[in-house]
């Protein structure tokens, strides 16, 4: 049925809660398997979201949701992108049509909207921290609920995971640890270990060896917890013997596995035996992404997150347009300067497709460098690249160069070391949700000493102020979106002076000079968009693109505020502690007399939807830009 997704399903929709699983025969829930992923796959289709990943652990789903009583014991799914069985299974299927969609179901786990999302998740690497903490917390109230963290393979190359199962042995509570084994993150897993856990995989004499003392001692008459005790022992000494290089075992926990994550009765068993144990357990599971849909299968990859039918280009429009987004003028910029000059390096963390740095990897592969799901690692890593004479560029999504703050002020800027910070995904971001939003940046990072911001508008700016970069013997970051990129403004051309912006538009003459709009980088569509609809109710405005959002020029620019009665800025950052408060204080610094109006992203706002519904949300498109304006 999964590759049938116009099946209806038939026991789906009699599933509202977790409890209704336990009402099942072993047959009825592999059929239920079946129509979760025909929903999923239909669903999916329609709206886009991540696919491969989510069709790998129905079984996994399904068996968790049968030993674990839901919502008193808590399951946390790590990152998060994978939990749309978890959402069929507690009470979601009439809403799952609207997944990803404004005003929708998320696609990733939200306290608020489901008692039984014990934990909102969206960056990777988070899931064991936070379930040991609410385990814990649960032992202080003296309940006896438990908790369940289930992390991929490439989550675990995250060092919070390791702190967390560091802490988690210490302990010594009943949490179980589900390592989803499915020899793929978004982007191959790399490093020391990918190749551990293929050899855990491999180890088929201590499998055998584990199966038959199971087997033994279950066959000893009346043997009690004594006896169960004593097998765990012999197993630690099996361990001993054959599997010494078990780091979760030195680390203080059972282990379980590997075991095949889509054998449904396998996996109850295995799960149940670890919850008796009372201990911290890892479970071992192999599974499949894209299980049951034979071109996700073949192709995990390219199927892990896909576009809806409704996120189709539409076909009246300029196709060159629609292609030519921020990540490929990115793509093909450093790919060239990396032919001119040796010394620059790349650096992602595992987003090596998102990034734009396939073209780099396939031609330069010395100095590309993936350091899978640890942006801290990158950041200090990139910093020892400079610090022996290097040009490294860290390509990041916006949302990811979070954990990385320390790393950035500590080890780059207060070195003033020249690494290049490429933000993707910078500002509102299409159906993620609140976790992926590119909107803090700004905030976070103007304070860094010595760091150079920059937000370009166009094809040309980008791959201008990138070559820029290369060349400035300190650290710079250059922020752009997810969107279509635009090309062929004259201004786009001109050169590049520290501090200062360059005129988009300039109508009024110093005397009559009324309005100006000045913006950063990635609004440039929606201002001309606001321009325009200005000019039909003969309103001009003036139009200036800010490039530099630190450092700033602050002479030059007071001296443009001065000219204006009112200003606008458009930024697309968060409004608190942004660029718009910057120049509020600026104006104020200065005794300058105009009126002043910010419009950025605010505090409250609605994180799930196409960019376009954001932008307009927050009046940053362009007939919100236009309707401010109209109001003042």
């Amino acid at each position: 049925m999964a590759d049938d997704p116009g099946k209806v399903p038939v026991i789906l929709p009699q599933i509202s809660s977790p409890q209704d699983l336990k009402k099942l025969s072993l047959p009825d829930l592999n059929t239920l398997a079946d129509e979760i992923r025909s929903v999923i796959i239909h669903t999916v289709n329609q709206n886009g979201g991540h696919l491969a990943s989510n069709l790998g652990v129905v079984e996994l789903g399904i068996a968790l949701h049968l030993v674990f009583n839901s919502p008193d014991d808590s399951i946390i799914w790590d990152v998060g992108h994978q939990s749309y069985t978890h959402k069929l299974l507690t009470g979601r299927y009439e809403d799952f049509s609207t997944l990803r969609k404004s005003g929708g179901i998320s696609g990733f786990p939200k306290t608020s909207e489901s008692p039984h999302d014990a934990f909102n998740t969206g960056h990777a690497s988070t899931s064991i921290s936070a379930a040991l903490g609410m385990l814990a917390g649960d032992v202080l109230k003296k309940t006896k609920n438990r908790s369940a963290a289930v992390i991929g393979d490439g989550a675990l190359t995250g060092g919070l995971a390791f702190e967390a199962l560091s802490h988690a042995g210490q302990l010594q509570l009943p949490l179980m640890v589900i390592l989803n084994d499915n020899k793929m993150s978004i982007s191959p897993n790399v490093g020391g270990i990918s190749r551990h856990l293929s050899g855990l995989s491999m180890k088929e004499k201590y499998q055998a060896v584990r199966r038959a003392i199971d087997r033994f001692v279950k066959r000893i008459p009346l043997i009690g917890d004594f006896s169960f005790m004593l097998m765990m022992r012999l197993k630690r000494a099996v361990k001993a013997v054959f599997y010494a290089d078990n780091f979760f075992v030195e680390l203080g926990f059972e282990y379980a596995g590997p075991i095949d994550g889509h054998n449904l009765k396998e996996l109850i068993r295995v799960i149940q035996d670890a919850k008796d144990l009372n201990k911290p357990v890892v479970v071992h599971v192999i599974t499949r992404k894209g299980k049951g849909y034979v071109r996700a299968e073949e192709s995990p990859e390219i199927y892990h997150a896909v576009q809806g039918q409704d996120q189709k280009p539409d076909k009246n429009r300029d196709q060159n347009a629609v292609q030519n987004t921020f990540t490929r003028v990115f793509s093909e910029a450093v790919l060239e300067l990396g032919g001119r000059n040796e010394r620059i390096t790349v650096i992602t963390a595992a987003m090596e497709d998102g990034t734009g740095l396939s073209s780099f990897k396939k031609k330069f592969p010395s100095r590309f460098f993936d350091v899978g799901i640890a942006e801290e690692h990158a950041v200090t890593f990139a910093a020892g690249l400079a610090a022996r004479g290097l040009r490294p560029v860290v390509a990041v999504y916006s949302s990811f160069i979070q954990r990385a703050l320390d790393q950035i002020i500590h080890d780059v800027c207060l070195q003033k070391l020249p690494v290049i910070f490429a933000l993707d995904r910078a500002g509102l971001v299409s159906d993620d949700g609140d976790t992926h939003q590119g909107i803090y940046d700004i905030s976070l990072f103007r304070s860094a000493p010595g760091l150079t911001i920059l937000a370009p508008a166009g094809e040309e700016e980008l791959k201008a102020m990138l070559a820029w970069a290369v060349n400035k013997s300190a650290p710079v970051m250059i922020r752009y979106p997810k969107a279509n990129c635009p090309m062929g403004d004259p201004s786009f051309s001109l050169p590049i002076e520290e501090g200062r912006g360059v005129w988009i538009r300039k109508n009024n003459s110093p005397g009559s000079a009324k309005l100006c709009i000045l913006f950063t980088g990635s609004l440039y569509s929606e201002v001309m968009e606001a321009a325009s609809l200005l000019e039909a109710e003969n309103i001009k405005a003036d139009i200036y693109n800010q490039r530099f959002l630190k450092p700033l020029d602050e002479d030059y620019l007071t001296e443009i505020l001065g000219q204006y009665e009112t200003i606008l800025i458009a930024d697309e950052g968060i409004k608190t502690g942004g660029f718009g408060e910057y120049i509020a204080s600026l104006i104020n610094r200065h005794n300058i007399s105009v009126k002043l109006y910010v419009v950025s992203v605010n505090e409250k706002f609605d994180a799930q939807g196409k960019r376009e519904e954001l932008l307009r949300q927050n009046n940053l498109d362009g007939k919100g830009i236009f309707q401010v304006i109209m109001e003042l």
